[in-house]
């Protein structure tokens, strides 16, 4: 029985004949011959009750549409490769070829996670999975049999920050087990790099998971953990994130003392002016924009009044390429109005969280929806 499939379709909230239209508007999109609707129906229900296998056309369509591995569609694990007695001149071959990576290869890989950090944002990352699998794989190819220090730091660094993004996308998309798994290989990846902004912003964003299976208190120790193994060594952008991060758990922890002092520290540390990267961090994106609808967010989980304005104030300048966070940013908005027993307004962001959400395919924003779905 194929419960991923079912798994992965059912976070989406799609039933099996949703699943078919999806698996025949993508077919006419990409120009492909598929089944006939009622030989999909039959396929679709034999793939779920494990009386047929997927195959790897299908398969591939199916990851597209539901951002799944192919194990986790298929519930299967990869073969071990097959023992060898004498595979030194082949171990040699790949430590030699991973000793010529170069300063523009790393560079080639840099700029393929930030294409895919682009699309991420503004599409989604139900599409991206093959891609991101495959450049993971590239990634821990080439470090695994990098022997040397000089040629090893590079390298992780750069799946440090790949294996970050993957992990974000993987919960996203529902996968929590491989989003954990994700953010356990950038944790390794930084400290291989000897990179303590890049540890410490894995294990910040790790802290979401733990949050998100109903753990935000021990999401709030992971989080203050990552700040002492920060230390001194972060960016003022990176350690106001930080901030924010500890304020957010510690509002969904029931901490509202503590949420508000982490509030504060994050507000005296991001720095001024409209530039939202940083530098040495390319995973941050904050700045006074960003944290108004971050404090918004906190203020609303606080019950706080205040923080309809402060979300509307944010809403306003958004960037427009955001299209998930400006999903989280109406999703706010509900909580807020809701706060206040505006039940009118409430179901106005309700309507604009759920288009968006649906654009992007966000399994995580969608059950959030579906909550505050649930109180109007």
């Amino acid at each position: 029985m194929s419960t991923g499939l079912r798994g992965a379709r059912t976070a989406r909230g799609w039933s099996q004949e949703r699943l078919v239209r999806e698996i025949e508007q993508y077919a006419r999109r990409h120009v492909m011959d598929v089944a006939s609707t009622a030989s999909l129906r039959v396929y679709v229900s034999e793939w779920e009750n494990g009386k047929r296998a997927i195959s790897d056309r299908y398969a591939a369509i199916l990851r597209q549409l539901l951002g799944a591995t192919d194990a986790e569609l298929r519930e299967t694990a990869p073969a071990s490769a097959p023992l060898v007695a004498d595979g030194y001149d082949d171990l040699l071959s790949r430590i030699d070829a991973a000793s010529s990576v170069s300063e523009s290869m790393v560079k080639a890989f840099n700029d393929q996670t930030e294409l895919l950090r682009t699309m991420d944002r503004e599409r989604g990352s139900s599409g991206l999975v093959d891609q991101m699998s495959g450049h993971l794989a590239a990634l821990e190819d080439a470090l695994n049999f990098a022997v040397l220090p000089g040629t090893r730091r590079p390298v992780a660094l750069a799946l440090a920050g790949a294996s970050t993004l993957a992990a974000w996308q993987a919960l996203d998309s529902g996968a929590v087990e491989r989003a954990w798994r994700h953010y356990e290989v950038a944790k390794h990846a930084a400290r291989d790099a000897e990179a303590p902004m890049y540890l410490a912003h894995a294990m910040a964003e790790q802290a979401h998971v733990l949050r998100e299976a109903g753990r935000p208190a021990m999401g709030v120790d992971l989080v203050r953990d990552a700040q002492r193994t920060l230390g001194q060594a972060g960016s003022p952008r990176l350690t106001a994130w930080l901030h924010a991060h500890e304020a957010e758990m510690c509002a969904h922890a029931g901490m509202p003392d503590e949420a508000r002092r982490a509030l504060d520290a994050a507000i005296a540390s991001v720095p001024p002016g409209t530039e939202d990267r940083d530098p040495d961090m390319l995973s941050i994106f904050l700045n006074g924009a960003h944290l108004a609808r971050w404090r918004g967010n906190i203020h609303a989980l606080l019950g706080d009044e205040d923080a309809v304005t402060s979300l509307y104030d944010a809403l306003g300048v958004m960037d427009p390429t955001f299209v998930r966070a400006r999903a989280g940013l109406h999703a706010d908005l509900v909580q807020a109005h809701l706060a206040r027993a505006e039940y009118d307004d409430a179901n106005t962001h309700l309507r604009q969280a759920r288009l968006l959400a649906s654009r992007t395919g966000s399994v995580r924003q969608r059950r959030r929806i579906d909550l505050l779905s649930a109180r109007l």
